[in-house]
């Protein structure tokens, strides 16, 4: 249990669009959102995990707030690690095609696939009970 649910909603809604190649190009290069959806794009995962929260910073901090364990903490350690690798690569101020496109990208989708499927289960559990 988290003290902000909601918060935790639009993490993990964070990491459904860093996982997912196909909406990263239909949304974030296309705009085409789905629906309820006005704008999306790695800049606001980048705003959410860097800014808005301390996931980037610190996320043992989350643990209880956004986040359930360390377990979860270090999933998002890697998903912000691997975006930090795609900084270094072509810094702060490419295009979100850049970014997809780059060979560091990988890395990206698939640290955010890791910790989305943790965190969905541990959420379904939780419904469970």
């Amino acid at each position: 249990m988290v003290k902000y649910p909601k918060m935790r909603e639009e993490l993990l809604e964070t990491l459904r669009s860093l996982a997912d190649r196909e909406y990263q190009h239909k949304v974030w290069l296309e705009s085409d959102y789905p629906p309820g959806i006005e704008s999306d794009s790695f800049d606001e995962a980048v705003h959410f995990l860097y800014d808005d929260t301390v996931l980037a910073e610190n996320p043992d901090a989350a643990i209880g707030v956004i986040i359930e364990d360390e377990k979860e903490a270090r999933l998002i350690s890697a998903v912000c690690q691997a975006i930090d690798l795609v900084f270094e690569a072509l810094g702060t101020e490419a295009s979100d095609e850049e970014y997809i496109k780059c060979y560091e990208w990988t890395s990206v989708v698939e640290a955010a696939s890791r910790a989305l499927q943790a965190m969905e289960i541990k959420s379904q559990e939780a419904v469970k009970v």
